[in-house]
């Protein structure tokens, strides 16, 4: 680890950048590639607002197999 004795995630935050900020920095990262790729709507800063809920039921499809192996 570069002489460091520690825990890689105890480094020093003079000596290297933070987990936190390369978290923000690699999502912020693949947000812009999947905008370019099409995959995501470009909404900037403004929040989406999901206002419309539709009720499908509350059992499984019969195509579905039951959790836990129940035939």
């Amino acid at each position: 680890m570069l002489g460091f004795g520690g825990h890689f995630a105890t480094k020093s935050r003079a000596y290297s950048t933070t987990l936190g900020a390369l978290r923000a920095d690699r999502a912020a990262y693949l947000r812009e590639q999947a905008i370019a790729a099409g995959l995501v709507p470009d909404v900037g800063d403004s929040p989406i607002v999901v206002t419309d809920w539709h009720f499908v039921g509350r059992e499984y499809p019969p195509s579905l197999p039951l959790a836990g192996g129940a035939a």
